[in-house]
């Protein structure tokens, strides 16, 4: 599940509007797919998914699917994936949350069914360096000392944001599993 939060920054092109009064902002987008499990290898503990196009995903269940010999060829199994980017512009002298990736949580449903949720949050900091109005793009430090250059859509976003300023960036993500 775990990406480049700096990967992340660049698909969704920095969204920094509203970031001058203060706000957070969200970017949210999520999908769902629903399969069928074409078989089991029980002993190796992987998974053949099929889908409705009748494409195939092999998938291995590590240790942490705690009711894996519950599942059975037939089930239909639902995954719905979310991802979050927030941005929250701070001024030179405001603090800003630590950075660190989170310990990947899970929580397990006790249903009839097996299923459950994986989750997990990044946070990191980056210092605005340039902005160039012209691009308009804005380059950022960041903590390890790399530079980086984004394109801006809207270079109205950009008026408030100077050089000196942070971006606390939070990425977060979430797999929600359920057997139907």
């Amino acid at each position: 599940m775990k990406k480049s939060l700096i990967a992340i920054a660049v698909m969704m092109l920095l969204p920094i509007v509203a970031l001058a009064e203060k706000k957070p902002v969200t970017e949210k987008a999520s999908t769902t797919m629903k399969v069928t499990i074409d078989s089991i290898d029980h002993d190796n503990r992987m998974i053949t998914f099929k889908d409705k196009d009748g494409n195939y995903q092999v998938v291995h269940a590590g240790p942490e699917i705690k009711r894996f010999d519950e599942l059975k060829v037939g089930d239909q199994v639902t995954f719905k994936y979310t991802e979050s980017v927030v941005y929250e512009l701070k001024k030179p002298g405001e603090a800003a949350p630590p950075s660190g990736t989170g310990d990947l949580e899970i929580a397990r449903n006790t249903s009839a069914k097996p299923g459950g949720t994986l989750s997990q949050k990044e946070t990191v900091t980056v210092t605005v360096k340039a902005v160039d109005m012209k691009a308009p793009s804005v380059t950022v430090a960041t903590e390890d000392g790399r530079s980086m250059s984004f394109k801006i859509k809207d270079k109205g976003q950009l008026k408030d944001v100077k050089p000196g300023d942070r971006l606390v960036i939070t990425y977060s993500d979430a797999l929600l599993i359920s057997v139907e």
